[in-house]
């Protein structure tokens, strides 16, 4: 891998982590049963993608 393409991988995972950070504390904020779901499930979908970019290195 590349040096550029390891700096492309790192800031995947940086912007992978701070969604699923902002959906975390979104969802537990919302009164709304159906957006905190929806919130959840969102926070689960930037884990996945956080663990496919993760496996990449």
């Amino acid at each position: 891998m590349t040096s550029k393409e390891l700096l492309y991988v790192e800031d995947a995972l940086g912007h992978e982590s701070f969604m699923k950070k902002c959906a975390q504390k979104t969802s537990s904020k919302l009164q709304d049963p159906t957006l905190s779901t929806y919130m959840g499930e969102l926070q689960q979908k930037h884990t996945e993608l956080f663990n496919k970019f993760l496996n990449l290195l």
